[in-house]
């Protein structure tokens, strides 16, 4: 594992060269966002196959750490990080759900469902801070004087990050938009021990403070960023095509606030290809909300042109993001891998939620943007029948346990009407009462 290395670069191709241990986020030269770059000629010299039986060999088995969906990986995220300071919760090894029915109700019959919310703190967050914290606890070991680690978020980020310190026993500093976060994604981190600075702003104007106390090097940064979370993350798409028996899907569509995630999971699949582990791309949609959307009417220009919008208030309140850090790197991504761009209404992100539960998922709204821009491709013939697609969920429903309760009792939004509405049947403790609601309902169910 000695012999395999990684180190900080800029997006831009400027030539210097910075430790994965050294507190930096941008690129001295050019002012720009660094990327974890590999020795990938090293990587080649285990064969493909070789990589493939490694792989197998270790998932979800619990032997530390590489029982992890993370730190299986390990040689294609962080090679030297000493296991000793690995910070894991057994993170990844998430369900690929295969969401038959409702693919068959939009006109896909291959179609799946990534559950990254079936994760410690419920998000796909995890898979990215298990890596950052690991790194900052060994920086720790080595003397970093790093007092905490600080986020901005919009829920998911600042649960993940609580956790994690709180496992490593860091200092944990999270800042969110007052009353813009769900009561369960706030609970998270207060229930973690984190100090939870709570702005009268949105989330993008909690990045800019968070960007602004992290001059100080003793407050390490864990937003994305910092591209030490897109290595986790990236192994989202390396355990998908696992997942598959290591056949790439047609299209990969994953909902984009900040748009690292899509960065990430591009990030991956260019490694498998280089490795020579796949031999093909999928193509890839970013889903946005239509509250906030800059990346969409970017697409619309051809990316000739992109501005940031003032994010307006949308029920997928974790991608409610005007401003997104990780533009260049996500429109790259698209470039490369023929992409798309699709945005979903509050009307049709809530609907399309509701009709996936009815199938069996229970998705947060993020998903649902995902959900309803997929619909959307499909109807345009974008995605074809015959496509292997798969949805990238984000979070756990349970997060959104009271937005889901209020588009099912018509309280959700005033724009917003539930036509998959399905109301709890009040009536008196009677058998035959219960009998005639029985019947009532299979009747529904027949002329639907």
């Amino acid at each position: 594992m000695a012999s395999y290395r990684a180190w900080f670069q800029c997006i831009n191709g400027c030539e210097q060269r910075f430790s994965l241990f050294d507190v930096i986020y941008r690129c001295p030269t050019c002012g720009d966002l660094l990327d974890v770059a590999h020795d990938v000629e090293a990587l080649k010299d285990r064969s493909a196959a070789a990589w493939i039986s490694l792989f197998e060999e270790r998932m979800r088995r619990n032997t530390w750490p590489h029982g992890s969906g993370v730190w299986g990986k390990k040689e294609w995220v962080i090679p030297y990080l000493r296991d000793e300071n690995i910070v894991s919760m057994y993170e990844g090894g998430t369900n690929l759900f295969w969401a038959e029915r409702y693919g068959k109700q939009v006109g896909v019959e291959d179609l799946w469902v990534k559950q990254c919310g079936n994760s410690h703190t419920g998000s796909f967050k995890d898979l990215g801070m298990t890596v950052l914290v690991s790194a900052v606890k060994q920086m720790i070991a080595e003397g970093r004087p790093i007092q905490a680690v600080a986020c901005a978020s919009t829920g998911d980020t600042s649960a993940a990050l609580a956790a994690y310190c709180a496992a490593a026993g860091i200092p944990a500093i999270v800042l969110l938009p007052r009353d813009k976060v769900s009561p369960a994604q706030l609970v998270q981190p207060l229930a973690n021990g984190a100090l939870v600075l709570s702005l009268d702003t949105d989330f993008d104007g909690c990045m800019k403070v968070v960007q602004a106390i992290t001059h100080d090097n003793t407050i390490y940064l864990a937003n994305s960023m910092n591209s030490l979370r897109l290595e986790g993350q990236k192994t989202v798409a390396i355990e998908l095509v696992q997942q598959f028996d290591w056949e790439v899907p047609d299209w990969v569509v994953i909902p984009g606030g900040n748009l690292g995630n899509v960065s990430a999971l591009g990030k991956g699949f260019l490694m498998m290809r280089d490795i020579g582990l796949i031999q093909k791309l999928p193509r890839i949609a970013v889903a946005q909300a239509a509250h906030a959307n800059p990346l969409y009417l970017s697409y619309q220009t051809g990316f000739r042109d992109f501005r940031p919008v003032t994010a307006r208030k949308t029920l997928a309140s974790a991608i409610q993001i005007g401003d997104p850090v990780s533009v260049k790197r996500a429109i790259r991504i698209l470039e490369r891998f023929d992409g798309v761009v699709e945005q979903a209404s509050e009307q049709e992100l809530a609907d399309e939620a509701a009709r996936a539960d009815r199938t069996g998922m229970f998705n947060c709204p993020h998903t649902g943007v995902a959900l309803a821009a997929f619909a959307k491709l499909v109807d345009r013939g974008v995605i074809s029948r015959g496509d292997r697609v798969v949805v990238i969920s984000t979070a756990h429903g349970l997060k959104f346990a009271e937005q889901k309760a209020a588009y099912h009792l018509g309280r959700l939004a005033p724009e917003v009407q539930p036509h998959h509405q399905n109301l709890p049947v009040e009536i008196p403790a009677d058998v035959a009462r219960v009998q005639q609601a029985i019947r009532a309902h299979a009747e529904r169910l027949a002329n639907a």
